[in-house]
C-alpha cells in the first residue's frame, strides 16, 4: 500500500497535477496502526470517521488492561487500582450492573478513605449534584471517583473521564458506551500519532472473574488487536473456552481452511472442526488406492473447488479398476431394458445417472420435500467417483445393479501444498481458480502424496508430464504450484505440511483400533526428511519410481499390517542415509564411477553381476548408493579405490561395447561426466555414426535425469 501511495505522492507534486483536486479515501473494518502514518505522510487536511467506539478507543491510544481475579476479590483489586500515583487529575468511573453492587462498591471505597460519588436509580442525590461535583475544579493529583450503573450513563453525558473500571462485565454494546465516557481524552490521531502507550491519557480496566470466563476469547482477540499486554491467566481462560467450543464442533466437517492452508485464522468464529475425528475423517469405505499409495501417483482432477483443492481419481496405469467398471456400466445401460427408473428414492443409496453419453454412480445426499405442482422429487446427489454434487429430478435416477456397487467410491480430495493467496487473503482469487480449472481439469498429472488423512491426500509436487515415446523421454510441462505463483496472486506457504502433520499428530482418537496404518506410514516421513534433496527415498520426479513405490497389502489382515510395518522400518532406515553425488564415464571395456564424498571413512563396496552397493561415512553422515546397473559386469574384476575427495569405482563390462546409461532406473544424483566426453569416442572402434548414437543416448538420458531432478529445486 505504501509503495502505491509513494508513487501517488510523486505524481501529484508535478506541475501538471499541482492544482488538480487530490483525494485519498481509506476504508476499513478495523483500526490499523499504520493509518496514522498514512494520514501524516499523504493527507493534507484529513477527516476521520470511526463509527465503532471500540476501534476509536484503540485509535485514540486508550490503554487496555485486564485484571483476572475471583468474584470475591474484585473489591480488593479495585482498591489496588485506585492507589493513584500520577500527579495529574484522575477522574474515574466505576461501572456496575446493579444497584446493590453500586452500593457495595461505594461503601467499600468510603471505608478505605477514598472520596467517591455514587449514582443509580435509587440514589438520594440527583444528577445535577453529581455533575457539579464531577465538573468541579480540583487541584492536581486529586482523584474523583464516581460509582454508577449503566442505565445512568446517557443521562450524565460524561465524556472527560480518564479511567473506566468495569467492575461488572459489560455486553459489547454497553462496553462501547462505557468507552465513550473517555472520548475527550482519546489521543488525536493526527497530532499525537507518535504518543507512546505508556503516556496515554485514558485507561480501560476490565475485572475478569470466573463468572465472565465465557467472554475470555472475545477479550483476548480485542487485546491482541489493541496490542495490549495479555495476562497469562487470560490465555488459560481462552484455551479452556476454545477447547470447550471445539468439543461442541466434534461432529462437524474438518475445516477447509485448515486442510488447504494448514491454518484457520478465525477458529472462534469458524463453524467447522479443527481437530481430527477418525470416525468422520477416515471413513470405512475409503478407496484402497489412497491407502496403498503413499508415494508417487497418477491423478486425474475432475472437480476443481479452488486453485489448490480438487477432487478426482488416482489412476492405475496398468489395470485401472474404475475404467473397467465404467466400460461395463456403459455397456450395460446401452440396453434400453436396463434403464429402470427408481420409484422410491432412498437417502444415501447408490443409483446410476446418465449424463450425455456417460453413466455415473451417484449417491443421494438430500431429498427435498415434494411440492404440489411437481410430480417428481428434487434430490441432491454426489458423484462418488468424481467428488462433485448436483441437483437432479428423481426420475433421472436409474437402478444400479449390485455388481456395480462393489467398487468403493473412487473420488479423492487432493490439496496442493506450500502455496496460499497473497496479502493474507483466506480465499483464492477467482482468476487463479479459473486459470487452474481450465489448465488441469480432465488431464492426467503426476503427483507425490506427502500426507494422507482418510479420503484427503496432500500432494507436493503435482506436475503435468508429457511422454515422448519415440525418444524415450519425459518432459514436465508445468508444475501446479509454480503456475499459481507465476500469476502473482499466490505466495509461498512453507509451514503447510508441518501444520498438517502436527494436526494429525494430536489426534483425538475415538476408536483406537480404527484405520491407523496410514498414519503409521506418515510418521516416518518428517518434514526435514521430505525436504532433503539428498535423501535416498526422495525420487519424486522419477516416473519409474512412482509406479514402483506402491505398497501392496496381503490378503490376510495380519499380512497387511506386517508388510506395512516392514515398509515403515525400511523407510525409517532409508531416511537415516544420504545418497552421494555420482558421475560416470566409460570406455569399450570398463565403466568408471566417481563417488563425490569428502573425508571418506569406513568405506565398503560390494559387487554383484547386476548391482553395486557402495557405503561410506563422512563426519556424522552415512552415505549409501545402491546401484542397479543397466547391464551386467564382471564382479571379480571390478575394483574400488579411495582418493582425497572421492571414491573411484571401476566396473569391468561383461560384454564390450557402449552403455547408453549407467542405471536401470533414473536417479537425480547420478550424471554423466562431461570431462571425459571425448575419451570413448577417440578410442572406439565403431564407425562414426554408431559411436555418436551411443554417446548421444547416454548423454540425453542424463539430461532427462537432470531436468526431472531439478523440478523441485526450481521452486
Amino acid at each position: 500500500v505504501f509503495t502505491i501511495l509513494d508513487c501517488y505522492k510523486k505524481v501529484i507534486i508535478t506541475e501538471e497535477w499541482e492544482y488538480a483536486p487530490h483525494q485519498i479515501i481509506a476504508v476499513g473494518t478495523r483500526w490499523n496502526k499504520h493509518i496514522a502514518h498514512v494520514i501524516k505522510e499523504f493527507m493534507n487536511d484529513p477527516y476521520i470517521v470511526i463509527t465503532a467506539m471500540e476501534e476509536a478507543s484503540i485509535g485514540g491510544n486508550v490503554q487496555q488492561v485486564v485484571r483476572p481475579c475471583t468474584n470475591s476479590e474484585r473489591t480488593a483489586v479495585l482498591l489496588k487500582i485506585l492507589d493513584f500515583t500520577h500527579n495529574n487529575l484522575q477522574k474515574v468511573l466505576v461501572f456496575t450492573n446493579s444497584v446493590n453492587e453500586a452500593k457495595m462498591v461505594h461503601k467499600a471505597l468510603k471505608s478505605n478513605s477514598v472520596f467517591s460519588l455514587q449514582i443509580h436509580k435509587e440514589s438520594k442525590f440527583n444528577f445535577k449534584y453529581v455533575l457539579e461535583q464531577w465538573t468541579k475544579k480540583y487541584r492536581s493529583g486529586t482523584p474523583v471517583v464516581l460509582v454508577l450503573t449503566d442505565d445512568c450513563m446517557q443521562s450524565l453525558g460524561i465524556t472527560d473521564a480518564t479511567c473506566v473500571i468495569h467492575f461488572s462485565f459489560p455486553s459489547p454494546r454497553i462496553f462501547a458506551q462505557r468507552l465513550h465516557s473517555m472520548s475527550d481524552n482519546f489521543c488525536n490521531v493526527i497530532k499525537d500519532s507518535s504518543v507512546d502507550q505508556e503516556c496515554t491519557k485514558a485507561r480501560s480496566v476490565i475485572l475478569l472473574t470466573e463468572n465472565s470466563a465465557c467472554h475470555a476469547l472475545g477479550i483476548l482477540r480485542y487485546l491482541q488487536h489493541a496490542e495490549a499486554e495479555i495476562p497469562p491467566e487470560l490465555h488459560d481462560f481462552a484455551s479452556k473456552m476454545l477447547e470447550a467450543e471445539e468439543d461442541k464442533k466434534f461432529s462437524r466437517p474438518l475445516c477447509g481452511y485448515l486442510k488447504t492452508f494448514g491454518i484457520c485464522r478465525n477458529r472462534t468464529m469458524c463453524p467447522d472442526r479443527h481437530q481430527i475425528n477418525l470416525q468422520i475423517d477416515v471413513p470405512q469405505n475409503i478407496s484402497d488406492k489412497i491407502i496403498r499409495t503413499p508415494g508417487c501417483v497418477t491423478i486425474l482432477p475432475l472437480h476443481i473447488v479452488n486453485a489448490t483443492n480438487y477432487y478426482g481419481r488416482i489412476v492405475d496405469k496398468q489395470k485401472d479398476q474404475y475404467t473397467i467398471l465404467a466400460e461395463e456400466m456403459n455397456e450395460y445401460f446401452k440396453e434400453p431394458s436396463n434403464k429402470i427408473s427408481v420409484k422410491n428414492v432412498e437417502k444415501l443409496a447408490l443409483y446410476g445417472l446418465c449424463e450425455k453419453t456417460l453413466f455415473h454412480r451417484v449417491q443421494v445426499v438430500e431429498i427435498s420435500p415434494k411440492e404440489e405442482e411437481n410430480l417428481f422429487l428434487s434430490v441432491k446427489i454426489k458423484y462418488i467417483d468424481e467428488g462433485r454434487t448436483s441437483q437432479v429430478q428423481s426420475y433421472q435416477l436409474l437402478h444400479l445393479p449390485a455388481r456395480f456397487q462393489c467398487l468403493p467410491p473412487q473420488a479423492v480430495e487432493f490439496v496442493v501444498c506450500r502455496v496460499k493467496p497473497i496479502d493474507n487473503e483466506i480465499e483464492w482469487n477467482p482468476k487463479v481458480t479459473h486459470y487452474i480449472h481450465h489448465k488441469i481439469k480432465g488431464k492426467l498429472h503426476e503427483a507425490k502424496i506427502v500426507h494422507t488423512l482418510g479420503n484427503t491426500a496432500w500432494v507436493d509436487p503435482m506436475v503435468c508430464v508429457t511422454r515422448l515415446s519415440d525418444l524415450k523421454m519425459s518432459v514436465n510441462e508445468y508444475n501446479i504450484r509454480s503456475e499459481i505463483l507465476s500469476t502473482g496472486l499466490g505466495t509461498d506457504n512453507p509451514e503447510h505440511i508441518t501444520e498438517i502433520q502436527k494436526l494429525c499428530g494430536h489426534m483425538k482418537v475415538l476408536d483406537q483400533a480404527k484405520n491407523l496404518e496410514p498414519f503409521k506410514k506418515e510418521d516416518t516421513a518428517g518434514p526435514e526428511n521430505a525436504s532433503n534433496p539428498q535423501n535416498v527415498s526422495i525420487q519424486e520426479n522419477s516416473t519409474e519410481n512412482c509406479s514402483s513405490s506402491k505398497i501392496t497389502f496381503g490378503n490376510h489382515p495380519c499380512d497387511g499390517v506386517g508388510q506395512a510395518k516392514e515398509a515403515e522400518d525400511s523407510t525409517l532406515h532409508q531416511h537415516k542415509c544420504f545418497y552421494p553425488e555420482i558421475k560416470w564415464f566409460q570406455n569399450e571395456e570398463t565403466v568408471t564411477v566417481k563417488v563425490k564424498i569428502a573425508h571418506v571413512a569406513d568405506c565398503k563396496c560390494e559387487f554383484s553381476k547386476e548391482k553395486v552397493v557402495f557405503s561410506a561415512c563422512s563426519g556424522d553422515k552415512l552415505y549409501l548408493a545402491d546401484m542397479e546397473l543397466h547391464q551386467y559386469i564382471l564382479a571379480e574384476k571390478s575394483t574400488c579405490v579411495i582418493k582425497d575427495k572421492e571414491a573411484i569405482i571401476v566396473l569391468t563390462k561383461e560384454k564390450k561395447g557402449a552403455w547408453c546409461k549407467l542405471l536401470k532406473n533414473k536417479n537425480p544424483h547420478v550424471s554423466f561426466d562431461f570431462e571425459h566426453w571425448e575419451d570413448f569416442e577417440d578410442k572406439s572402434p565403431f564407425p562414426v555414426g554408431i559411436k555418436k548414437l551411443y554417446c548421444t543416448a547416454a548423454v540425453s538420458e542424463e539430461l532427462v535425469d537432470s531436468e526431472d531432478s531439478g523440478t523441485e529445486s526450481d521452486e
